[in-house]
């Protein structure tokens, strides 16, 4: 029997052609109109949902589209035999799939050819093919109806340059005032004795409603540990009562432990909560399901965090089909007004009207928890090389950039100081939303004092360089870990140390502690959970300061430290790093992903790869490091 899923370290399931099965299993409109929705499901999803492979334990930065999609394409000439496929046969087969989608009343028949070439090509297994394919083909056919992709660019895609050329992400700009920008100025160390805020950092918390104590974590399907996934095999334990390392997610009381054991990491200031709050069952989720996970873990949050303000950003995980967020002015019910308006109301105690008229229109608002300090919120679905609507118009959607160059400017103009926080990193968008907001940073260096995100699980950070010489680093964003375990890791949780409230405070990133719940320790029978200190930065990586320069020396430190790098290998999984070494191409790949806050960005890793491993650093490195 073929295996759909993989273990964090068993390989992607190869597929052939199947003796006896019908190539075409239709007619051939529908057979590419099923194409074109598998394809569809290919840009929307992830790595770890599209080929059913879920993301390593030590995750590189995603690749972009064209790079994820060539890799099914030759399965599908191989399967389809299509080896002979002419350019202007293609360019004719899609302008008939163009006028077929916009006259098709029925879009379970698109629906039902795309379940058979799901199962033809062994993409999933054949209740999550034909789950995920009827979630996502009314959305997708949608889209489909109302993009810009044209034949020219769709034969790109699957026969190469010399038929057309996909790129669907065109460049834009976006709009920089003409107020010239102040030289810059880093920010003066607090005086002894001045207040520290201690901020609580949430993020990726994946709450599974269908956790299961006994099941099996190293199931068939993309999501195991859960009801559905089975007992495992005599030789395998079963899933942990607080979690497990594999592809699994939370049970509700280990975040309920999570949050009534804070008490040693407090007292906190404020929360910073970046979304993600779902299961990875992104292949049968209802709104309904949705909704109970938003409702039921803010109300878990606020039970015991109690007055303390939270200010939550939105994942892409929030919305099904997931990372389905429409710009704001696709209308009727497939935008995302349900979702908003859900969380609207459900952060209601947390959040000023301005800022939720604003998270009703686009998800996301401005605030100010304290005098001098201003919270940007960001809906980074926006920028998400998964959001399959930004087909439609991918230039700056919701004006959400354009939005934030207002704010910015207008705390400049007061003194005020900026965080960002956000779920998906920037370096991780799409092109040119990631390169307008990395002009943004460096714009407002002075302006803004610190940047949050989440999103890879992983414990790491994106350094911003100036645009003139990309030597000068003037920013860093912190990428957070996850609560979740998904996948192979401790869950843990995140405290900021940040310059306090108080008249001409920095409100600049003092120091970081993170925290986890040692799974190996807390499923142990008779244990009760404890939540312990991992590591305070400064003192780990003996760092002069938390400032954009010491993370950008760490780097090139721990390229010359093997010892050093270890120590941060170890802590970028949360203590649980994956058994199988990071050996010289996987320490330069991951040294890389720290200084490159850009997508696609120029070559900031040069210098790391002049001890000659270049070549075998590069393979692994989906970005180009050269300009």
């Amino acid at each position: 029997m073929p295996r759909y899923g993989a273990s964090p370290h068993q390989s992607r399931p190869r597929s052939g052609r199947e003796q006896g099965q019908d190539r075409t299993a239709g007619a051939p409109g529908l057979l590419w109109m099923g194409l074109v929705l598998l394809l569809a499901l290919a840009l929307a999803l992830s790595d770890s949902l599209v080929l059913w492979a879920p993301a390593e334990a030590h995750p590189l930065p995603p690749q972009g589209h064209p790079a994820r999609l060539h890799r099914i394409v030759p399965r599908l000439r191989d399967v389809f035999g299509w080896g002979n496929l002419t350019c202007p046969v293609c360019k004719g087969l899609f302008t008939a799939i163009n006028l077929g989608l916009k006259k098709e009343p029925n879009v379970a028949r698109v629906g039902s050819m795309a379940i058979k070439l799901c199962n033809l090509l062994k993409i999933a297994p054949p209740a999550v093919c034909q789950s995920i394919v009827q979630l996502f083909e009314d959305d997708m056919v949608e889209v489909w109806r109302r993009s810009v992709l044209s034949p020219s660019e769709a034969c790109g895609l699957l026969l190469g340059s010399t038929c057309g050329h996909w790129d669907i992400f065109s460049s834009w700009n976006i709009s920089l005032p003409t107020v010239p920008k102040p030289p810059p100025k880093p920010p003066s160390p607090p005086a002894p004795g001045a207040p520290v805020s201690r901020v609580l950092f949430l993020t990726d918390l994946h709450w599974d409603h269908d956790y299961l104590e006994g099941m099996n974590p190293d199931c068939a399907d993309p999501l195991c540990c859960r009801q559905g996934s089975g007992l495992p095999p005599a030789s395998r334990p079963g899933a942990g009562y607080w979690g497990e390392y594999s592809k699994c997610d939370l049970p509700l009381r280990t975040l309920e432990s999570l949050l009534s054991g804070l008490g040693p990491a407090g007292p906190f200031d404020m929360v910073y909560w970046t979304g993600d709050i779902p299961a990875h069952d992104v292949w049968h989720q209802t709104r309904q399901d949705q909704l109970r996970a938003l409702t039921t873990v803010t109300a878990l949050v606020r039970k015991f965090l109690g007055p303390v303000p939270v200010y939550p950003a939105v994942g892409n995980h929030e919305s099904t089909p997931v990372n389905s967020f429409p710009p704001p002015f696709i209308e009727g019910n497939h935008s995302s007004r349900w979702l908003y308006e859900a969380m609207a109301k459900a952060w209601e105690p947390w959040l000023p009207a301005e800022a939720l008229r604003t998270l009703r229109i686009g998800g996301f608002y401005a605030l100010s928890p304290y005098p001098g300090l201003r919270l940007i919120s960001l809906n980074m679905n926006f920028c998400s090389r998964e959001n399959f609507w930004l087909l439609i118009n991918s230039t700056d959607p919701a004006g959400q950039l354009q939005w934030l160059v207002g704010e910015l400017q207008a705390a400049e103009d007061r003194g005020d100081k900026v965080h960002i926080i956000g779920h998906i990193p920037p370096g991780h968008c799409l092109k040119s939303w990631s390169w307008n907001y990395y002009r943004i940073v460096a714009r407002y260096e002075n302006t803004l004092a610190a940047q949050f995100f989440g999103h890879t699980h992983v414990d790491e950070f994106e350094v911003f360089y100036d645009e003139e010489t990309l030597s000068r680093p003037l920013a860093v964003a912190f990428l957070a870990p996850s609560a979740t375990t998904y996948i192979g890791l401790n869950p843990g949780y995140r405290v900021y140390q940040i310059d306090g409230n108080y008249s001409g405070s920095s409100h600049v990133v003092l120091d970081h502690e993170t925290y986890i719940l040692n799974l190996t320790q807390a499923n142990t029978l008779g244990a009760t959970p404890h939540w312990q200190l991992l590591y305070r930065a400064r003192e780990t990586y003996g760092l002069p300061n938390t400032l954009p320069t010491a993370w950008h020396n760490l780097v090139y430190r721990m390229r010359g430290d093997m010892q050093l790098f270890q120590t941060f290998w170890f802590l970028y999984h949360k203590g649980h790093p994956p058994s199988e070494p990071c050996g010289t191409p996987c320490r330069l790949a991951t040294l890389c992903a720290q200084l490159s806050a850009r997508a696609d960005s120029p070559a900031l890793c040069r210098h790391l790869m002049l001890d000659g491993s270049l070549p075998e650093a590069q393979s692994l490195w989906p970005r180009p490091l050269f300009c």
